[in-house]
């Protein structure tokens, strides 16, 4: 290499740096013995801003645009002011990129519950997750307490510390809202808003803002939410006695493994009678040692009409029906527990309804023949 080679190599540098990464929030432009040359070309692209470093200190920071670093305008020494050390300076100078646009979809979570006191359930305790997204709003401030000289800076390095902040002041807010845990769902917002404001100062002093928060979800103890779902399910239900029968009649219809469902139904529904009959024994004082009385089970019916299966029906209804003649003796009629379908006289607990009129009353006329009698 000749000597005017060298000299040209001396008098041309740029200085500049382009992010392939996602995550990339500070890097230092490798210098050979971290010298500047006279004259450099900085280039600081829009996103970015530079910080520049002479003798361990601070010196600028620069914002987006090019600048030429000569001695008029910055306090540096540059290879060509040492001849006496060849072209090898004692004093040492370094410029750090830093990224200032947004980092998004970071996570944070409790990573154990928040204990609260809700008015509805008492003591309960909270787990809640969510994103924000992040950005350096004072370079020379995050160097100087963040990064120190760390040649690539990332934000695995500092995404704990930020998320140790946020469940602190997530925890805080979320114990002093006395907002009810049922209702949070719908305060997520107002809540996030809360939490961001509260995480700003302590977050400024590393030079970093966080310009979006947000709550994803906020959950219960599992076994909180287990119960919740039961007491969902009893108020849809509604009359669980209707639903029974409706659940019994369906099974039957749909016959084959269905019917399995439909005794399970008819069994809730016997088990919840007889629940309800010892909870009336109970309410009027029976005695807590003695034995209730056991509860007799009305059985329901279907009877076939037309070659289809209706009901179920009560024994009330089936007389009412046997009155009007909408029952006879031939008529099939099933119940649980019953093999195939059974003709309605051939079934003792229904043969009654079928029973002859009654002798007439003594003393009374006897009847005309061909006339009603008269009541």
């Amino acid at each position: 290499m000749s000597i005017l080679d060298f000299l040209t190599g001396e008098f041309i540098d740029i200085i500049a740096w382009t992010d392939d990464t996602r995550d990339t929030m500070v890097y230092r432009f490798p210098r050979y013995d971290h010298a500047i040359k006279y004259g450099a070309k900085l280039t600081v692209r829009e996103g970015q801003a530079a910080v520049f470093v002479h003798e361990g200190q601070i010196a600028d920071v620069f914002k987006p645009g090019m600048y030429q670093l000569e001695t008029h305008n910055l306090p540096i020494l540059t290879t060509l002011q040492h001849w006496d050390h060849g072209f090898h300076s004692p004093f040492k100078s370094e410029v750090y990129f830093v990224n200032t646009t947004r980092f998004t979809d970071q996570k944070w979570g409790t990573k154990n519950p928040v204990m609260v006191r809700d008015p509805e359930f008492g003591p309960t305790r909270l787990r809640a997750f969510g994103t924000y997204a992040m950005k350096v709003s004072d370079p020379g401030l995050f160097l100087r307490e963040i990064v120190g000289t760390d040649g690539e800076f990332t934000t695995e390095e500092i995404t704990l510390q930020i998320r140790n902040i946020i469940v602190q002041e997530f925890s805080r807010m979320i114990a002093g809202s006395k907002i009810p845990v049922l209702d949070m769902a719908a305060n997520t917002d107002q809540l996030g808003s809360l939490v961001a404001k509260a995480i700003g100062p302590s977050v400024g002093a590393y030079g970093i803002e966080l310009p979006e928060f947000y709550i994803e979800n906020i959950s219960l103890p599992e076994a909180v939410e287990a119960m919740l779902d039961k007491r969902t399910s009893i108020g849809i239900l509604g009359d669980l006695g209707r639903f029974t029968q409706f659940s019994a009649g369906e099974a039957l219809g749909q016959g084959g493994a269905a019917g399995g469902a439909m005794g399970a139904a008819v069994g809730a529904g016997i088990g919840m009678g007889m629940g309800a009959q010892m909870g009336g024994q109970l309410a009027q004082g029976g005695p807590w040692g003695a034995t209730p009385p056991p509860s007799v089970a009305e059985s329901v019916w279907h009877v076939a009409v037309g070659g289809q299966a209706t009901g179920p029906f009560s024994r009330a209804n089936l007389g009412r029906m046997a009155a009007d003649g909408s029952l006879t003796r031939d008529s099939l009629v099933w119940t649980q527990g019953q093999d195939g379908w059974i003709k309605a006289g051939d079934v003792p607990d229904l043969a009654r309804l079928f029973t002859v009129a009654p002798p007439p009353v003594p003393g009374a006329p006897p009847p005309v023949p061909g006339e009603a009698p008269k009541p």
